[in-house]
C-alpha cells in the first residue's frame, strides 16, 4: 500500500519540499484529515495527542492559502492570519514552524511573534510595515493593539492553538477583546489535545459549519508512552527521583512540580546531590526562560524541573522521561504533561509519584482517563505513611457539613454558657 504524501493532500511542490526538509516524511493522521478541508477554507476543530503534528496541520494549508505574498503599494502588509496561543514558549515554537515551512517560498510571508515578559519596543519595530502572519499571546497582542502597532481588520483566518486553555475563564476577558476587533467573516481553527465539555458550547459559538476531527480518540492514535505509578512517602520523593535518574541512566527528564518554590527547591537539591538539574518557572525573565529551554534541548542539563508552564505545546525532541513529582490538578493537565514525551512516533516514559495523601486524587485522574495503572514500590523507598482520616463534619459545626459557626453564633454560645454558670 502506497503511503500518503503531502503533495497528494493538495499542497504545492514548494511546501511539500519544505516538509521533507523539515523532516516530515509522511503526513500524520491529524495532518491527513485536517489539511484538505482547511485548504477549502472550512472551519475546523481538531483534537489530537500532543506530538502528533498539529502545528504543521494548520500551518501548511494556511501558508498555501496565503500564496505568494506581494508587498502592497501602501507599504504595509495586512495581517491575514492570527494564531493565538496561551504561553510565550509556545508562541516562539509556532512562529518557528511557520518560518521554517515558509522559507522555501519565492516570496515568503512575514511572520511576527508577539509575547510578554520582554521589552515591547523590538516587537513594535518588527511590526513596522505590517506582518502577514501574527502568532501571539493574548495579553501582549492587546498591548500592541492599544499602541496602534497593528490592526486585525484584515484577518482571514483565526487559529486557537491549545484551544481549551484559551476558551477557559482565565482568558475570557482578553479573548473577547481580541474577537471584538476581528472581521465577522473569517476561517476559524481550534486545535488541542483535550477538549472538556464545559468549553464545547463556547467553541461552537465561534465555528460555522465546522469539520470536527478527533484523532486523539482513534484506536492506535495514542503516543507510545509507558505509564508508571510509584507509591512513595512525600518526604522521600526527591531522594527517589535522584535514585531513578541515576539507576535508569536517564539523560533527558522533565519533572513537574506544583509551585515556583518547589521548582527551585527540588532542582537545587538534585544539583547538590550530583544530578545536573535546572529550574524553569514563570517568575524568571523571558530571556532566562528561553536560555534554559535552549540549554536543555542541547542536552546541557539532564533534568528540567518546572511547573505547568511547560506542560503545553513545548516540543523537546528526544525527551525520554516525564515525572509527575506533584500530581497535576486535572486529568486534562495529566494528558498534556505526559505528552511532552513519546512525540513524533518515539517511545516515552511517564512516571507519577503517589503518596498516601494523593492516592485518592490519582484514582480520580484514572477514572477520568478511563484507565487503571498498577502501583509500584521501589526497594528501600517503600512508603510507610498512611492517609489522614477525613475531618468529621459534625465537629464544631453543629453537625452541618460545610457550615462554620459565625461570630454571632460564638457570642450567643458564650453568653449561654455564662448564663448557665451564673444559674449554677
Amino acid at each position: 500500500m502506497t503511503e500518503p504524501t503531502f503533495a497528494a493532500l493538495g499542497l504545492s511542490a514548494a511546501l511539500s519540499q519544505a516538509c521533507v526538509e523539515a523532516g516530515f516524511a509522511t503526513p500524520t493522521p491529524i495532518q491527513l484529515q485536517a489539511i484538505p478541508p482547511l485548504l477549502q477554507g472550512r472551519d475546523l476543530i481538531g483534537l489530537a495527542a500532543t506530538g502528533s503534528g498539529k502545528t504543521a496541520a494548520f500551518a501548511l494549508p494556511l501558508l498555501q492559502r496565503l500564496g505568494p505574498v506581494r508587498q502592497p503599494a501602501s507599504g504595509r502588509r495586512p495581517t491575514r492570519v492570527l494564531v493565538l496561543v496561551p504561553t510565550r514558549e509556545l508562541a516562539a515554537q509556532v512562529g518557528e514552524v511557520f518560518r521554517q515551512l515558509a522559507a522555501a517560498a519565492a516570496r515568503p510571508p512575514k511572520v511576527a511573534v508577539l509575547f510578554g515578559g520582554v521589552s515591547v519596543n523590538p516587537q513594535m519595530m518588527g511590526l513596522r510595515g505590517g506582518a502577514d502572519i501574527v502568532v501571539a499571546t493574548p495579553g501582549r497582542l492587546l498591548d500592541l493593539l492599544d499602541r496602534n502597532a497593528l490592526h486585525l481588520d484584515t484577518v482571514e483566518a483565526l487559529v486557537l492553538d491549545e484551544a481549551d486553555r484559551l476558551l477557559d475563564l482565565g482568558f475570557s476577558a482578553e479573548r473577547e477583546r481580541v474577537l471584538a476587533v476581528l472581521p465577522a467573516r473569517r476561517q476559524n481553527l481550534l486545535f488541542s489535545a483535550t477538549f472538556p465539555p464545559d468549553v464545547q458550547a463556547l467553541a461552537d459559538s465561534l465555528l460555522h459549519d465546522a469539520v470536527r476531527i478527533d484523532v486523539a480518540s482513534e484506536a492506535g492514535a495514542e503516543p507510545a508512552i509507558v505509564q508508571r505509578v510509584i507509591a512513595v512517602d512525600t518526604k522521600r520523593r526527591t531522594e527517589l527521583l535522584r535514585h531513578l535518574v541515576k539507576e535508569g541512566d536517564w539523560e533527558r527528564v522533565l519533572v513537574f512540580v506544583a509551585t515556583r518554590y518547589a521548582v527551585e527547591l527540588v532542582a537545587g537539591k538534585l544539583y547538590d546531590r550530583g544530578v545536573y538539574a535546572v529550574p524553569l518557572h514563570g517568575q524568571m525573565s523571558q530571556g532566562r526562560r528561553t536560555e534554559v529551554l535552549k540549554e536543555f534541548k542541547e542536552e546541557r542539563w539532564d533534568v528540567l524541573v518546572t511547573t505547568d508552564l511547560a506542560a503545553r505545546g513545548i516540543d523537546i525532541p528526544g525527551l525520554e522521561v516525564v515525572v509527575n513529582y506533584d500530581l497535576p490538578r486535572s486529568a486534562d493537565d495529566y494528558v498534556h504533561r505526559i505528552g511532552r514525551t513519546g512525540r513524533a512516533g518515539a517511545n516515552g516514559l511517564a512516571v507519577s509519584f503517589v503518596s498516601a495523601d494523593t492516592e485518592a486524587h490519582f484514582r480520580l485522574i484514572e477514572k477520568r482517563q478511563n484507565m487503571t495503572l498498577p502501583r509500584e514500590q521501589v526497594p528501600e523507598f517503600e512508603p510507610v505513611d498512611v492517609a489522614a482520616p477525613p475531618a468529621r463534619a459534625d465537629v464544631g459545626t453543629g453537625g452541618i457539613k460545610g457550615k462554620r459557626p459565625s461570630k454571632k453564633d460564638k457570642l450567643r454560645a458564650a453568653a449561654a454558657t455564662a448564663a448557665r454558670d451564673l444559674n449554677g
